[in-house]
């Protein structure tokens, strides 16, 4: 739910009519995780990265507005910097879709904004990285911005008992489409001979296909999603002053935690080591490219490897939660993101083998480790204000996640090596995993007011 929301928006009655919203808002995640999967985590960032270095100068530098910065650091720092612009649009954005109840046009605007920018990576040729790093910054950012919005009807078009399913169901459609998108972008680019293409234009038709993907299959949610009245309360000052009221808003939701120490400590612990699993998410590409010497063609195959098995991953540290609990669960699972990053940096070059078996223990962790830590924090939120913290966590999920890219960037910056950048990111387990553990979950669960699980 967006930021301010107090109270869940009732939920469609018919369930003919829910059932028909839902198979729309499903296909928002098919529509949109293609730029995560295509875009973010396998092409842009080796190819932002060699368009960089045809600019650069005989030491390997770029000059984005005067700044001297290393070619190899550029993708890093434009992705923190697309977080950055994220985080001060969404209370923004948040605020007048709680006070207007219009969130489809908010979300139309958010997606086509970003599908537009990604389909015009298609001109990102020659030395053009401003322009690369510009549709980057925009494309990121609204991604970013258009997720808030799509949670934010979940409530409104799923009773309660029915919400787990249903943002399981979205998941998967989201997995399905960027495991598909990747296969048509394996073909393309390994036969790109054969089609008469250049390398490089090949990998620009995959970038461009996915923003052209993206707005095809929105068009689906926004026919099918429909926006619900607000009361006079909501619609008070829906014009002026929305700026400010939706930090106020956010503000007065993290003034409220402070009243609930506990969950406050594990929402720091999930800021920490999130910013870790996403920044190895959207830096994997390049560190397998630029350090490893490995090819676009094993990329590709690597990540369709973390989208298959990170669904049966997810299935399985599921399991364990029902065994062990979900704490436990967790830190186990920092615990072998941590082994992870250490076997990258000591990976060796040109052995596709070793990278494919990074790849599956990323995937047996990463659908599991994030499925598992919005189910504990839902045991942690109070009664009555789920939807406020429940913003507040999506601003850590997705609005906060800047740091880590930044660390990545600035260790590469400063040392030239991709091996010391991507180790740099084991602080962010290493704290996090600390900080997760110092969280007495139950005496976290009972101060709520919630039951406590058997197992937690």
């Amino acid at each position: 739910m967006t930021a301010g929301t107090t109270e869940p928006e009732e939920y469609a009655s018919d369930p003919a009519e829910r059932k028909r919203e839902q198979r729309g808002w499903y296909f928002y995640d098919f529509a949109c995780s293609v730029y995560s999967t295509s875009v973010l985590t396998v092409f842009l960032g080796p190819y932002l990265t060699s368009v960089a270095r045809a600019a650069a100068d005989a030491e390997g530098y770029v000059h984005p507005l005067g700044i001297p910065v290393r070619a190899g650091s550029l993708f890093a720092y434009a992705v923190s910097a697309s977080i950055v612009v994220a985080v001060l649009l969404m209370p923004l954005v948040g605020a007048i879709a709680d006070r207007t109840g219009r969130k489809k046009p908010l979300l139309a605007a958010a997606a086509y904004v970003g599908a537009t920018a990604t389909a015009g990576m298609f001109f990102l040729a020659g030395d053009r990285y401003l322009l690369g790093t510009f549709l980057l910054i925009v494309a990121n950012a609204s991604i970013s911005v258009s997720m808030v919005l799509y949670n934010a009807y979940l409530p409104q078009i799923a009773e309660p008992d029915e919400r787990d399913a249903v943002s399981s169901r979205g998941w998967a459609f989201g997995y399905t489409s960027g495991a598909l998108v990747l296969v048509l972008n394996l073909i393309l680019y390994s036969g790109h001979d054969s089609f008469g293409l250049t390398e490089g234009e090949a990998v620009r038709i995959c970038l461009a296909s996915a923003g052209v993907w993206w707005g095809a299959f929105t068009v689906v949610p926004l026919r099918r999603l429909r926006d619900r009245q607000v009361g006079p309360e909501g619609r008070e000052g829906a014009g002026g002053g929305t700026v400010g009221s939706g930090w106020r808003q956010l503000r007065a939701t993290l003034k409220d935690m402070r009243r609930h120490p506990l969950t406050l400590s594990f929402l720091l612990a999930y800021l920490v080591y999130n910013d870790g699993v996403q920044t190895v998410i959207s830096q994997a590409s390049v560190f397998g490219s630029e350090e490893l010497g490995l090819d676009q063609t094993t990329l590709i195959t690597a990540v369709l490897l973390v989208q298959v098995l990170a669904v049966a991953g997810a299935l399985g540290m599921g399991r364990l939660a029902r065994s062990y609990g979900a704490k436990r669960t967790i830190l186990g699972s920092l615990a072998v993101w941590t082994l992870i990053l250490v076997a990258g940096y000591l990976l060796p070059p040109d052995a596709p083998v070793f990278f494919f078996c990074l790849a599956a223990a990323i995937g047996l962790v990463l659908g599991g480790s994030q499925a598992l830590s919005r189910s504990l924090f839902s045991h942690l939120v109070p009664r009555g204000k789920e939807a406020e913290y429940f913003s507040a966590y999506e601003m850590s999920d997705r609005g906060l996640s800047w740091l880590g890219p930044l660390v990545f960037g600035l260790a590469y910056q400063l040392t030239g090596s991709y091996r010391d950048a991507i180790i740099s990111l084991v602080i962010f387990f290493v704290v996090g995993f600390v900080l997760l553990a110092r969280v007495p979950v139950r005496r976290a669960v009972e101060a709520a007011g919630n039951p406590i699980p058997d197992r937690i």
